[in-house]
């Protein structure tokens, strides 16, 4: 009896990985098994950038943070200590935020504690 073999199955499963593979350079694009390795690849640098995506906006937030708190004679620790202390609950994304766009609420916010 001949093998049976589930070709739609197959065709689908490698049709799906050459178009996630499209736009890459080379043989990545087309040849199957070079295809799907580079997609593999891709995939888990995505699942790690997704996290790492997250520590580095923290950093950009304390450094804009530290910045715009120096300008008011106070450190980051110092500010962030001070926030604490005062029972003022504002996360680093709001307070970088109002420290790029709004700085005089900043400033009120540093007078506050102060």
């Amino acid at each position: 009896m001949p093998r049976s073999v589930n070709t739609v199955a197959s065709r689908q499963k490698r049709k799906k990985i050459l178009k996630k593979a499209k736009g890459y350079f080379g043989r990545r694009k087309n040849v199957y098994t070079v295809a799907k390795n580079a997609v593999e690849k891709a995939l888990s640098y995505a699942y790690r950038d997704r996290k790492a995506k997250k520590r580095v906006f923290r950093s950009l937030w304390i450094t804009r943070i530290n910045a715009a708190a120096r300008e008011h004679g106070l450190s980051y620790s110092e500010l962030i200590n001070k926030l604490k202390s005062n029972n003022i609950l504002i996360n680093r994304k709001v307070l970088a935020d109002l420290a790029m766009n709004d700085p005089k609420k900043f400033e009120e916010i540093v007078k506050k504690i102060k």
